[in-house]
């Protein structure tokens, strides 16, 4: 199967981490942001991270621009549009854009209005492109929880139009998920959706964490738990699916090399796994990159192609006739 022209399905993949850099550089120049230089060669090294990128907090520096230049409705509806543009482009049929609304507020914007541009331009893809989106608001977990209450109010009217569900992200230093239960308990009770960014670096236990205290459905990254047996057993025993990112994973050194991805071990062993890009500027990759990644290291052909399709689907927050499109299309 060319994987290029397959059909293929993101679940996650963040908003400020697929910028065109040239579109970096133009609402630069709009919003009068000062760069070293204007050129698109420097543009593209401050935004994309090194393969040699020693840790995840060096890796989300690469982000400082791009929210930087998203600060007005305009500039969120072009990039959520651009995005779903560049999916579709490489046959990404249905695809789950995830932001952080409290980013977005430097020049005033509300959250219902931070939203609702991100909707807009996904909505305006949709009817160009054959590909559906959805946004999962991500709130960062380092910050007060108060705050995440505003994200989840400001979601609900869109809720099933256009905005699915809800996220933790941002550096991953302790045990966070029992500050947010109470919060998650509620969105849940909205309709949110629940996926948590977890056990990227280290801590398998937040994994666990995640899924018994706040809900989640799906984990984003979950590389840790190939050491942790609770984590695994918890994640396998809840049909909790996984959202890798190999790529991405290896620039934060999440892994040493992508044959010690356990990605494969996953695969093999029943757990529901999904691949995705999580940055498709800043880890300088695409859908079809990371397919063809995973073939390279572990053999894989069109069988795992389409085993991973499927769980996507199965495990995608859209809605069931969205979902029933997306089998017809691997048929």
């Amino acid at each position: 199967m060319d994987v290029l022209k397959m059909p293929k399905v993101e679940l996650h993949c963040h908003l400020d981490g697929s910028l065109r850099p040239e579109t970096v550089l133009e609402l630069a120049k709009e919003s009068h942001i000062k760069l070293p230089d204007e050129s698109i060669k420097t543009v593209r090294e401050t935004l994309i991270a090194p393969s040699d990128c020693d840790s995840l907090d060096t890796y989300l520096k690469r982000f400082d621009l791009p929210i930087k230049v998203m600060q007005t409705a305009e500039a969120l509806e072009r990039v959520s549009y651009e995005l779903m543009e560049d999916a579709a482009l490489e046959n990404v049929k249905y695809i789950e854009i995830r932001f952080a609304p409290q980013l977005h507020i430097e020049k005033g914007l509300d959250y219902k209005t931070i939203i609702e541009s991100v909707v807009k331009g996904i909505k305006r893809a949709e009817g160009k492109y054959e590909i559906k989106g959805n946004v999962i608001l991500s709130y960062m977990r380092n910050s007060e929880v108060q705050g995440i209450y505003d994200v989840i109010n400001s979601g609900q009217t869109l809720l099933g139009k256009g905005v699915v569900a809800l996220d933790l992200c941002a550096g991953e230093r302790d045990l966070f998920s029992r500050r947010f239960k109470e919060a998650f308990s509620y969105a849940r009770g909205l309709g949110y959706h629940v996926t948590i960014h977890a056990g990227e670096t280290g801590i398998a236990q937040n994994m666990t964490e995640a899924i018994q205290l706040l809900g989640a459905e799906r984990i984003g990254h979950g590389v840790a738990m190939m050491h942790d047996p609770e984590a695994y057993e918890c994640v396998k025993s809840n049909g909790v699916f996984l959202e890798c990112c190999p790529t991405s994973n290896l620039q934060t050194k999440a892994i040493s090399h992508i044959k010690a991805h356990p990605i494969a071990a996953f695969y093999e062993e029943g757990i529901l796994v999904t691949l995705n890009t999580d940055n498709r500027t800043v880890s300088g990759t695409d859908m079809t990159r990371e397919f063809q990644l995973v073939h390279n290291a572990f053999g894989y052909d069109s069988g795992f192609d389409k085993q991973i399709y499927k769980n996507s689907v199965k495990g995608a927050f859209a809605d069931e006739t969205v979902k029933r499109w997306l089998l017809t299309l691997l048929e």
